[in-house]
């Protein structure tokens, strides 16, 4: 571990260091250490900064320059998809099975990686927030009630922080997605965190963001008052042919 990282102590609700101090290499590792109780976690958020880990690592608190972020009205389905969303009969729902969406998360295979970031330590602190009513998942069905796709994150004010999405089924994922931003720019939230680049989310229609820019974004957005608490009711059901039309 670089000597020159901060390292956070056990109080939950203590600062975090300044994002603009974070490394450039390995990009944007800010801190290590700490907890991953509500308040640390929501603290994170909040000033833009994400906990990323692997099993057997200390926890470390990443805070990367570019930001990668979907604009929720410019989410891109390709038209193939789109026709397919259209025959599949498949619907999407908000916190009905965030237990089943973070466990498929962690444990689906991914090609080119060994293992998942998603250690049980995260599993049981992401379950908590979504019991504090700030973590939701968006999981999509097929007709049979079987899960073909999911994603969850943190909601704080009006923006969406996403952590982790899967398929089950091909295109699940990318369901999943497009109906979180269909209802995320219905109510006004502009910005979905992605985090970190990757050539499937660049096919999906996200881009980069400089650091101060995203920063100022957070700020402007957690602040704006939103009712917390499960997202069921308020997301309804979305069919997929909605999901098809509304998405280019």
């Amino acid at each position: 571990m670089n000597f020159r990282l901060p390292r956070l102590g056990a109080d939950p609700s203590a600062p975090f260091p300044d994002p603009g101090l974070a490394l450039r290499e390995p990009d944007g590792l800010l801190a290590f250490g700490g907890c991953l109780e509500p308040a640390r976690l929501l603290n994170a958020y909040a000033n833009g900064i994400f906990p990323w880990y692997s099993e057997g690592q200390p926890l470390l608190w990443w805070a990367p320059d570019p930001r990668t972020v979907f604009r929720t009205g410019a989410v891109r389905l390709s038209s193939r998809f789109r026709r397919r969303l259209r025959r599949s009969g498949w619907t999407a729902t908000a916190d009905t099975a965030f237990d089943e969406v973070i466990e498929a998360c962690a444990t689906a295979p991914r090609p080119g990686q060994d293992g998942t970031w998603i250690t049980e330590e995260m599993l049981a602190a992401y379950r908590r927030l979504h019991r504090l009513g700030h973590a939701h998942s968006v999981e999509v069905r097929d007709p049979s009630g079987a899960l073909v796709g999911g994603i969850y994150g943190v909601a704080l004010g009006r923006m969406f922080f996403g952590e982790s999405m899967v398929s089950l089924a091909s295109g699940g994922s990318k369901a999943a997605l497009g109906a979180l931003a269909l209802q995320l720019q219905r109510w006004g939230w502009p910005l979905i965190d992605a985090q970190v680049p990757n050539a499937h989310l660049d096919s999906l229609g996200a881009v980069s963001m400089p650091r101060d820019r995203f920063l100022s974004m957070v700020r402007e957005l957690v602040a704006v008052p939103e009712e917390r608490g499960r997202w069921t009711e308020r997301f309804g059901q979305v069919p997929a042919q909605a999901l098809a039309s509304a998405t280019g």
